[in-house]
């Protein structure tokens, strides 16, 4: 991508980081507060921390890429809802054919 500056924000749990890739290489980078009670406020904050710093507008981001460790940290941390899955009669196995790890095929 020649034309236009590239964005990324890596969502964490304690700190969200911000990424600017100027189409010249240049790079600059924030680390902002994590917001857990609405995680997009710290993207923004961090974005906009960026592009204010470069003399940006929105208008010359070409791409934007977001990454989160926060539904790994709760699965990890068992922070999240209880969860159940429940399936129709006769596929109790579909989660081992999705992955094909099924021990014995018939």
């Amino acid at each position: 991508m020649k034309n236009g500056y590239r964005l990324g924000a890596d969502v964490g749990g304690t700190f969200t980081d911000v990424v600017l890739l100027g189409p010249d290489g240049t790079l600059a980078v924030a680390k902002v507060p994590s917001t857990p009670d609405d995680y997009g406020r710290a993207v923004v904050r961090g974005i906009e921390g960026l592009l204010a710093a470069a003399g940006l507008t929105g208008q010359a981001v070409a791409q934007l890429t977001h990454a989160s460790t926060v539904g790994t940290n709760a699965i990890i941390e068992r922070k999240g809802a209880r969860t159940a899955l429940l399936t129709t009669q006769g596929f109790r196995d579909v989660l081992e054919l999705g992955r094909y790890r099924v021990p014995r095929l018939y």
